[in-house]
C-alpha cells in the first residue's frame, strides 16, 4: 500500500549513491546477495533473542535490497538480477518469522507458522500475476523500474518491514503482530484474487 509512496522518498538519495559505487566491485547482483546474508544474520539474532541486533540487521537487510535496484537501474536491469532479488526477499520474510518461533517456540510458533502461511498467499499472487502480465505485455513503473510486475495491495514490502520493526521493539507483542498482519495478508491476496478474476479472464 505504502511502497509507491515511498519509492519518491528513497530513490533520489539511492540512486545518487549508486553513481558512485556504479563503475566499482559492488554489481546490483553482489548487493543482493550480500544483503541476503546479512538479513539471514538477523533471523539468526532473532532466534537467539538479541532483538536489537535483529532489527539492525533487518534495516539493513533493507537498505541494500534498495541499493541493488538503484545499481540495477544504472547498470542494467536483467532477468538474473530480478530473479535473485525476488527470491532473496521472499526467503527472508518468511525466515524472520521462523527466527522468533525459535526464539520463543512455546509462545511464537503457531503464529509465525499462520504468518509463514499467509505469506504464501501474497507471494504466490505476486508472482502468478506477474508472469500472467509478462505473457500479456503489460507494464507499471508505479513502483520504480523493476524486472517483474508489481501488482500492489494492503500488505507490501514497506508494512511489512514496519511490522518485523514493531516486533523486534516489543518482541513480547509477536504472536498478536503476526496474527494480525497474517490476516492482513489474505485480504490482500483475496484483492489480487479479484483484480486477476477481471483483468486476466
Amino acid at each position: 500500500m505504502l511502497d509507491a509512496r515511498l519509492r519518491r522518498w528513497i530513490d533520489p538519495p539511492l540512486d545518487r549513491l549508486s553513481v558512485a559505487l556504479a563503475g566499482g566491485w559492488l554489481t546490483a547482483d553482489r548487493v543482493t546477495v550480500i544483503g541476503f546474508l546479512i538479513g539471514l544474520a538477523g533471523v539468526a539474532a532473532i532466534a537467539h533473542g538479541a532483538f536489537g541486533t535483529g532489527l539492525v540487521l533487518i534495516l539493513v537487510n533493507r537498505f541494500l535490497d534498495g541499493l541493488d535496484g538503484a545499481l540495477a537501474r544504472r547498470q542494467g536491469v536483467t532477468d538474473l538480477g530480478g530473479f535473485l532479488d525476488i527470491v532473496a526477499d521472499f526467503v527472508f520474510y518468511a525466515a524472520v518469522p521462523f527466527g522468533f518461533a525459535l526464539a520463543d517456540p512455546a509462545a511464537n510458533a503457531l503464529p509465525a507458522a499462520f504468518l509463514a502461511f499467509s505469506f504464501m498467499g501474497t507471494g504466490s499472487s505476486f508472482l502468478a500475476y506477474a508472469a500472467m502480465a509478462s505473457r500479456r505485455g503489460l507494464s507499471t513503473e508505479l513502483r520504480g523500474r523493476k524486472s517483474l510486475y508489481y501488482i500492489g495491495g494492503l500488505t507490501e514490502g514497506t508494512e511489512t518491514i514496519a511490522v518485523f520493526v514493531l516486533a523486534c521493539l516489543w518482541p513480547a507483542w509477536f504472536p498478536l503482530i503476526a496474527w494480525v498482519f497474517g490476516a492482513l495478508c489474505w485480504l490482500t491476496t483475496a484483492t489480487r484474487v479479484a483484480i486477476a478474476w477481471q483483468t486476466l479472464r
